[in-house]
């Protein structure tokens, strides 16, 4: 089934017990990861302009160059940390990457200062504090059925088989990260002004997604 999703592994590269491996799904998973990672470490935000409905009257939000800088470093680390995600072979390190994304994404409007920017991570960062459960949850049933959370020997078919309930807990943990529907925690954490530092928090849940695909067909 991986070589339908994925393709065969080109390299592998082995740190102990880690590892990490490219398919040609792989690979360009993580070039869009660190193309648009490029595009917000050299980009300016945006300056977002509010128009009063019914009239000629606008308003433009400015962003301070600190707020500026907190958010350009969230929004690469959260590049980096959706990279890593892409390549690694461990089941428990694309957990924790996975963590490490929800946590950038609140990290990327906290410092905006607007109530309904801030109320929006909150409630955003609680339901991704809860998707943690079934994520790690099934990171370790993994580990209890089959001995193994390394991706190639999964790939090898020599273990035994996992069970749904670990492919569902991984996937359901994945959604909660900030995919629908529990997107709508999300939805208005785009009234924060700043793109692309905002756009990363789309792209990056929909390529940890894109890549929890690939790892649920595995074993």
């Amino acid at each position: 089934m991986i070589n339908l999703i994925g393709g065969v592994p080109l390299y592998v590269l082995e740190f102990g017990d880690e590892l990490v491996y490219l398919t040609p799904y792989t690979i360009t998973l993580f070039l869009l990861a660190l193309t648009f990672t490029v595009l917000v470490l050299i980009s300016r935000p945006e300056k977002q302009v509010d128009i009063a409905f019914g009239g000629d009257a606008y308003r433009t939000k400015e962003i301070s160059v600190s707020e500026m800088r907190f958010r350009r470093f969230m929004a690469i680390a959260c590049g980096l940390a959706t990279m890593g995600a892409m390549v690694t072979g461990d089941i428990f390190n694309f957990t924790l990457f996975t963590a490490m994304v929800g946590i950038t994404n609140v990290g990327i409007v906290a410092a905006v200062k607007s109530p309904h920017v801030q109320d929006a991570a909150y409630q955003y960062g609680l339901v991704s504090l809860s998707a943690t459960i079934p994520l790690f949850g099934g990171a370790a049933v993994y580990a209890a059925t089959t001995g193994s959370l390394s991706m190639i020997e999964l790939m090898k078919g020599t273990l035994p088989a996992v069970p749904l309930i670990a492919k569902g807990m991984l996937m359901l943990g994945v959604i909660g990260e900030g995919m629908a529907p529990f997107y709508a925690a999300k939805a208005e954490m785009f009234r924060a002004p700043g793109a692309p530092y905002v756009i990363m928090c789309s792209l990056s849940s929909l390529l940890i997604f894109l890549r929890v695909v690939e790892v649920v067909m595995l074993g």
